[in-house]
């Protein structure tokens, strides 16, 4: 077992040498022993490449969402077992495999090993574990990362002065979606596309009960101004958001997505990069094998 811990995630960023000796001693009081890599962001694809190399039985996260979805990247397909230690700010994946938070029971969680398998998705052959998204949330994304490293502002204050400098100007995207063999023709202020289907009501939004039932799930919004979607939200906390009039939502397996221009901004699992246009979506049934809660398995 290896356990890649992100020097730059959530909680490690603080004292990640600190970080890494709590983690041998709750493996250790386990009668685990582990060999644990500190790495920084930028490292931890090409460290996960080579534990794949190296024929690793289980190789273990230790950080956020960007954290997670770089390290199953590289394992998804190979039949090497990802293990998760939570450790970011919001650990979307984590708490939809119910992985504990506390440190402690999320180590138990990989000494215990109950295995289940997930799908992945991917967009334009780049694997992700939760989900993408165009338009207003990787210009959020985007400037919340200059914010975070430019001024050194935390995640959770640079995600909210990111936001409110996104929805001063809404830009709309002119774009053409193909899937199930129909094609939509839409101006949206933003696409969403999720590894399986997300709640959407109430306040287990942006939940999902399964990850392995081999859709993707594609939500957008008719045209529309920070009213239009301020009122969405509204929808989405006290109603079913499907039944709102200028909200769409489907289930697909796979989806060609494309704009009039040539690159387009991507969020992938929290992280902002440029892909050039159509965007290819498709879903990887069962891909990625997971260490999960023994309730999880199935």
């Amino acid at each position: 077992m290896v356990i890649i811990l992100n020097a730059r995630a959530g909680s490690v960023a603080r004292k990640p040498g600190e970080t890494r000796l709590k983690i041998a001693a709750l493996f250790g009081a386990l009668g685990a022993h582990p060999q644990i890599i500190v790495a920084e962001g930028k490292d931890v694809g090409a460290i996960a490449r080579r534990a794949v190399a190296g024929n690793e039985e289980t190789i273990v996260a230790g950080g956020g969402d960007g954290t997670v979805s770089t390290v199953a990247a590289e394992l998804a397909g190979t039949g090497i077992t990802l293990g998760v230690l939570p450790l970011g700010t919001f650990n979307h994946f984590a708490r939809d495999l119910r992985i504990p938070f506390h440190l402690k029971g999320a180590v138990r969680v990989v000494v215990d090993h109950h295995v289940g398998a997930v799908d992945v998705a991917e967009v334009n052959g780049r694997p992700f574990v939760n989900n993408s998204g165009l338009g207003i949330y990787p210009h959020i994304v985007a400037l919340r990362e200059v914010e975070q490293y430019c001024f050194k502002r935390g995640k959770l204050r640079a995600f909210v002065s990111a936001t409110l400098h996104v929805f001063r100007r809404i830009q709309l995207l002119d774009l053409r979606i193909t899937a199930h063999g129909k094609m939509l023709v839409r101006k949206t202020p933003f696409i969403f596309i999720g590894n399986n289907e997300y709640e959407l009501t109430g306040f287990r939004l942006g939940r999902r009960t399964r990850l392995n039932a081999g859709t993707l799930s594609l939500y957008l919004a008719h045209r529309a101004g920070w009213l239009g979607l301020l009122r969405l939200a509204t929808d989405a906390l006290f109603r079913r958001l499907e039944q709102a009039k200028n909200f769409e939502a489907y289930s697909v397996e796979e989806a060609f997505v494309e704009a009039r221009c040539i690159r387009l901004l991507v969020a992938i699992d929290g992280e902002a990069t440029w892909m050039e246009s159509p965007l290819h979506y498709r879903v990887l049934p069962y891909a990625l094998r997971v260490v999960v809660p023994q309730d999880r398995i199935g």
